[in-house]
């Protein structure tokens, strides 16, 4: 790593840090993603901090920030935009809408309709948007972070499997332990840290670690051990729909942001295994003989770990 970017890295995690105590892994997680440029789905229960960490995120490299509230009566323009006619000029107008910023948080996703969710498919791979014929691209970089209620079922709409394999990674923050939270309580009884929270990084250096991090060596031994996996989650018996080839561009992207983050060039088969169950998980469906039997996506993937020979140089 060049010697600008490390120490804005970890004024960017500090940030995080503060205002999200005892989250380290998961704050690790959101970076990755960023310098990968994959977008990211946050599932938990309310109150946990997934919108406070991602607002945190936005303040901390100064970019451009929206959110939108889904709800079954959203629009697919409410999102994208839509072309005005100006009778002054006869001629329509395009309108961006909130999807035009850097960071997009689509706050309870699967509230959404379908119709709606379809509008972001285009904007997740392609970075750009389609409006009444016309292609407009998105800013650069664009990170779309959603977040979901995985207990609350009324009102919702299951996000289908092709836009769920457009997410980079898929993870929860989870409560935190007695000791965090009694820290949380303590510093946020005055002021929240969100509030007083300065940018200590802008958006041209996130351009610049994303190109760095696409320059992290990749092994061909480690190259086989990731493809390995991704492949295996296709063959093993208790898994219905394994890893796409997309899933394995984007453990490859996520393994070298990681490894940018780590303050290394290269990348090793501790960071695949690392990564895996956040980039590999929400894209496997079990069998339901597997469910019944108690199988976890997470059980059958350490069971694909197990079976998978990790590459080991020898060096005098």
């Amino acid at each position: 790593m060049t010697k600008d970017h490390a120490p804005a890295l970890k004024r960017i995690q500090a940030n995080l840090e503060s205002c999200i105590l005892g989250k380290t892994d998961e704050i690790m997680l959101l970076l990755t993603a960023m310098l990968a440029g994959g977008h990211v789905l946050l599932e938990d229960v309310p109150g946990t901090g997934k919108t406070v960490l991602i607002k945190a995120l936005a303040k901390s490299i100064s970019g451009q920030f929206r959110r939108i509230q889904c709800n079954p009566d959203l629009l697919p323009t409410d999102i994208t935009g839509v072309s005005i006619y100006h009778p002054k000029d006869e001629v329509f107008l395009f309108r961006p809408g909130p999807i035009m910023t850097n960071i997009l948080l689509a706050d309870e996703i699967n509230r959404a309709t379908t119709k709606t969710q379809s509008a972001l498919l285009e904007a997740m791979e392609e970075r750009q948007i389609t409006v009444d014929g016309g292609t407009h691209d998105l800013p650069r970089p664009f990170l779309l972070l959603a977040t979901q209620n995985p207990i609350d079922f009324e009102g919702t709409y299951m996000l289908p499997e092709a836009q769920l394999d457009r997410f980079m990674m898929k993870f929860s923050l989870g409560y935190p332990d007695e000791q965090t939270e009694t820290r949380m309580v303590v510093s946020q009884s005055v002021a929240h840290p969100l509030d007083s929270l300065e940018p200590v990084a802008d958006v041209g250096q996130i351009l610049e670690m994303q190109a760095q991090a696409k320059q992290v060596h990749l092994e061909e031994a480690v190259a086989e051990y990731l493809v390995t996996i991704t492949r295996m989650t296709r063959e093993h018996p208790a898994i219905y729909l394994g890893a796409s080839p997309r899933a394995t561009l984007a453990l490859v992207q996520a393994a070298k942001a990681y490894a940018l983050l780590q303050q290394r060039d290269y990348v090793i088969p501790d960071d695949v295994k690392f990564l895996a169950p956040y980039v590999l998980g929400h894209r496997i469906l079990l069998q339901a003989e597997a469910r019944m039997e108690g199988a976890t996506v997470l059980s059958v993937l350490e069971s694909v770990f197990g079976r998978v020979k990790v590459p080991v140089r020898w060096e005098k």
